[in-house]
């Protein structure tokens, strides 16, 4: 039976098991930062691995770009992100900490509310008619709503008088209109393409927190097709349905998932959607499909002089395409995989145990070694030596063999072999299953193959 899950069991779950630390925490910590451990590196590489062959390595349509962070300060005037790009900031007068309002009245709401698609003014309507507090220190002494331009502002340039004024990207996208004509060009990519990033972003968030879901500093998986204005609409919908069973795959159960069209466009779009997750904290985004128009290429080819037309090989029409946009962040996601997968189970002797239902493909490591006594370490070396050319593992020697299967249930390890004296003798090992805890007997010869078959992404 699911139990009740709070955003603390998963942070201390994260902390204790080396999945979440907090950022430079010997310091007293820097507030919403995050560093991943040794088994949550794992987790999240695996993450964008799956999403990566899901939709680069399966897709022909599809090709790959890593673009650099700091970017031509143009970029960022050509995207609007300069002028226009803004959070609804607000202020407590009684305790000076400052909030978005928008997160504000949705955290209030538990998702209920889509604040995105209300004005300032409506939504200081809103937090006064339902007399929303402070989340910090209670007050109800708020200060007028105004907008926050949340985009990093470093500099280039040796002399600090003649510092060239640059921005961390608060978004990764740009990257793949840029490189839209080189990627067509070598690639002699014909539309519909698309071109896929997973990449750093960065933005001085107002009101980060809920540890993983708002930071400062985040990792985003996207890729945006260019096709013609007539197909359009339906690669959106193929892009909905290809994200839900995404998702889906990975673990994350259907009536946790919901889709939610913007009630509110940005001017340039032409639609928008998001899937979201019932996270302890209610349900909120997780990805966002939209349909971007040719709002991007065209604002490029504006700003950099450059022509971003498309001639069509059969037709020699030149246009330039529309973009459909898909984009998931890795941090999120993997928060909502921790979610998911966190589970404490009441087991038939009385005993409990905390177990992660990772899928296999993501599970930190696919496979823990362990001696059943420690004078039985150099052939269970040997066995880890084996399956460390194809699978990561973990080798534990410490504690009763019950104690250490817990463990290894606490991160979510799929399999468990265990070296015992019979393997001395007949070259047999016990393979523990990690969510039925049945165990069977297996030669060691034939573990690679049994393993490779059940940690596959398919």
């Amino acid at each position: 039976m699911k139990t009740k899950l709070t955003m603390d069991k998963i942070v201390n779950l994260c902390k204790n098991r080396g999945f979440v630390f907090p950022g430079s925490e010997i310091y007293g910590g820097f507030a919403n930062t995050w560093d991943f451990g040794p088994v949550g590196v794992e987790l999240k590489n695996n993450v964008k691995k799956a999403w990566w062959k899901r939709f680069v390595q399966e897709d022909p349509t599809t090709y790959g770009v890593d673009a650099s962070i700091l970017m031509n300060p143009r970029v960022w005037e050509a995207s609007g992100h300069v002028q226009n790009f803004g959070d609804p900031q607000m202020d407590c007068k009684q305790c000076k900490q400052r909030f978005r309002a928008d997160t504000v009245v949705e955290n209030h709401s538990k998702g209920s509310v889509s604040a995105e698609a209300m004005t300032n003014e409506q939504l200081e309507q809103y937090i006064a008619e339902h007399h929303i507090c402070c989340p910090h220190c209670g007050g109800f002494n708020w200060t007028p709503i105004r907008k926050f331009n949340p985009m990093f502002i470093t500099s280039r340039g040796t002399l600090e008088a003649e510092a060239e004024k640059v921005y961390l990207r608060p978004e990764t996208c740009q990257g793949e209109y840029v490189n839209f004509l080189n990627v067509q060009r070598t690639a002699r990519a014909k539309v519909p393409f698309a071109i896929a990033q997973i990449g750093k972003s960065f933005r001085n968030e107002i009101t980060p927190g809920n540890f993983l879901f708002r930071t400062i500093e985040f990792e985003q998986m996207e890729l945006q097709k260019f096709c013609k204005e007539d197909d359009s609409f339906d690669i959106y919908d193929n892009y909905k349905q290809r994200a839900l069973k995404f998702v889906e795959d990975l673990g994350l159960k259907s009536e946790n998932l919901r889709f939610h069209d913007h009630d509110k466009l940005a001017h340039y779009a032409k639609a928008a959607c998001d899937i979201q997750y019932n996270f302890p904290i209610g349900w909120q985004e997780l990805n966002g499909i939209h349909h971007r128009g040719t709002w991007d290429l065209s604002r490029h080819q504006e700003y950099s002089g450059k022509s971003m037309l498309y001639t069509d090989p059969f037709t020699n029409e030149k246009y330039i395409p529309n973009v459909i946009e898909y984009s998931i962040g890795a941090d999120r996601l993997t928060l909502a995989l921790l979610c998911q997968a966190y589970d404490e189970e009441e087991l038939e002797n009385g005993e409990s145990r905390v177990v992660m239902h990772f899928h296999p493909f993501i599970a930190p490591y696919k496979v823990a070694v362990l001696p059943l006594q420690k004078n039985l370490s150099d052939k269970a070396k040997e066995v880890l030596q084996l399956l460390s050319k194809e699978f990561m593992c973990d080798y534990d020697e410490a504690g009763s063999i019950g104690k250490r299967y817990r463990r290894q249930d606490e991160i979510g390890t799929p399999y468990a072999v265990t070296i015992d004296f019979d393997t001395l003798e007949d070259n047999t090992v016990t393979l523990r299953d990690r969510d039925s805890m049945e165990q069977i007997r297996l030669d060691i010869d034939e573990l690679i193959s049994y393993i490779e078959e059940r940690v596959k992404f398919n």
